[in-house]
C-alpha cells in the first residue's frame, strides 16, 4: 500500500477542499442564471427559462385566439391572471408554491411539478382550448399541442406593458372584462414622484448582477420614476436583462439605496463580507433593503406586484424624506 507524508496528506485534503469550493461556487452560480432566466420569462425559477423573443404585443398580434371555455395556464402568472378573469376557465395549473396555498386554486390539476416539463398525457386529457406558457421553457410542450391542433399562446413578460397586453389578450380569449385587473395595476403606479436618489438591484454575490432598463425589475424602477444605475448598462451576462458588475463599478456608482432580492440565501451576509461593502453610501446610511424574489424579480401573481410596488413605494419615499430632514 502506498504511503503518503502528513504534509502530503494535508496538500492533497486542502486541495480537495478548494475543488471543493470552487464546485459549491459553480452551482451556486449556475442556479442564480437559471432563476434569473427563468424571471425572464415571468415564470419562477422551477418553472422556466427564457430565448429572444418578440414581445407580447407581436405574439397576440400574429396569434389568432378563438374564444376559450377550457384554459391550462403554465406559469403562476398567467394562472392568477386566468384565475381572476374567470375562474370557470380555467382547468390546469403548474405546480408553483405561490398557488399551492390559494384555495381558489384547489381543486385544478396540476400538470406541472419542480423543474420538470409539463406533461403533455395531463394537459391532453384536460381537453384544452387554449394553452398558455412562457417562451423559451415551454417552447416544445407548446409545438407538441401544435402538432395535436390544440391552441397556444407563448408570452413573455418583462414590463409592466407587457402585463397589461398580455392581461388583454387573456380577456379577449376568455371573453371576460380586464378592466378589474388593469385597475389594480395602475393603482400599484399612484402616489409616483421622481427621485433625486440613485438606486441599484443587486440579484447575486457571484457574479454581481443587476438589472437594466429590458427587465422586469427595470421597467418597475423606471414606472416608480427612480434613477436605476444600471438601467443603460450592456454587458455578456447570460441573462437578458441583466448586467454583471464589478465591485468597483458599484463603488463609482455609489448609489443612495441599494435593493437586494431574496433568492434563499443571505445575500447581506454575502455582501457584508466584502471590503468595499462598508464603504458605499446606501450601507453608511443603512438604505440597503431586502425584496422578495417574486414581484421584484419575477412578476409571479397579481398580489405580489402589489406588495412589491407598496414596498417600493414605502423605501423610495422614505429616501426622500430622509433627504429633506
Amino acid at each position: 500500500m502506498k504511503r503518503f507524508s502528513v504534509t502530503t496528506l494535508f496538500q492533497l485534503g486542502l486541495q480537495g477542499r478548494l475543488a471543493w469550493r470552487r464546485l459549491s461556487q459553480l452551482a451556486i452560480a449556475l442556479f442564480i442564471t437559471l432563476a434569473l432566466v427563468a424571471c425572464a420569462a415571468g415564470t419562477p425559477p422551477d418553472e422556466g427559462t427564457e430565448a429572444e423573443s418578440p414581445t407580447p404585443a407581436e405574439t397576440a398580434a400574429s396569434t389568432a385566439i378563438a374564444p376559450a371555455e377550457r384554459t391550462v395556464a403554465l406559469t403562476s402568472l398567467t394562472a392568477d391572471i386566468l384565475q381572476q378573469l374567470d375562474a370557470n376557465k380555467l382547468v390546469g395549473i403548474p405546480g408553483s408554491r405561490l398557488l399551492a396555498n390559494d384555495f381558489h386554486f384547489d381543486a385544478l390539476t396540476e400538470v406541472s411539478s419542480g423543474q420538470t416539463e409539463p406533461n403533455l398525457e395531463k394537459i391532453v386529457a384536460l381537453k384544452p382550448d387554449l394553452v398558455v406558457g412562457a417562451r423559451g421553457f415551454h417552447d416544445r410542450v407548446l409545438q407538441r399541442l401544435k402538432e395535436l391542433k390544440i391552441p397556444t399562446l407563448t408570452v413573455e413578460v418583462n414590463s409592466l406593458q407587457a402585463l397589461t397586453e398580455l392581461t388583454e389578450t387573456l380577456a379577449t380569449a376568455v371573453e371576460a372584462d380586464p378592466a378589474p385587473l388593469l385597475q389594480r395595476y395602475q393603482a400599484c403606479l399612484s402616489d409616483v414622484s421622481a427621485t433625486q436618489s440613485s438606486v441599484l438591484v443587486l440579484v447575486s454575490r457571484q457574479p454581481i448582477l443587476a438589472p437594466n432598463k429590458e427587465s422586469w425589475a427595470g421597467s418597475l424602477l423606471d414606472r416608480f420614476k427612480a434613477n436605476n444605475v444600471a438601467a443603460d448598462l450592456q454587458g455578456q451576462s447570460p441573462v437578458r436583462g441583466y448586467v454583471t458588475l464589478s465591485a468597483e463599478k458599484i463603488l463609482t456608482a455609489n448609489p443612495d439605496v441599494i435593493l437586494l432580492v431574496d433568492l434563499g440565501s443571505d445575500l447581506l451576509a454575502e455582501f457584508q463580507a466584502q471590503s468595499f461593502w462598508q464603504q458605499l453610501q446606501a450601507v453608511k446610511e443603512n438604505r440597503v433593503s431586502s425584496f422578495d424574489y417574486y414581484g421584484l424579480v419575477n412578476p409571479g401573481s397579481v398580489e405580489r406586484i402589489e406588495q412589491t410596488c407598496n414596498q417600493l413605494r414605502e423605501v423610495l419615499s422614505g429616501v426622500e424624506t430622509t433627504a429633506q430632514s
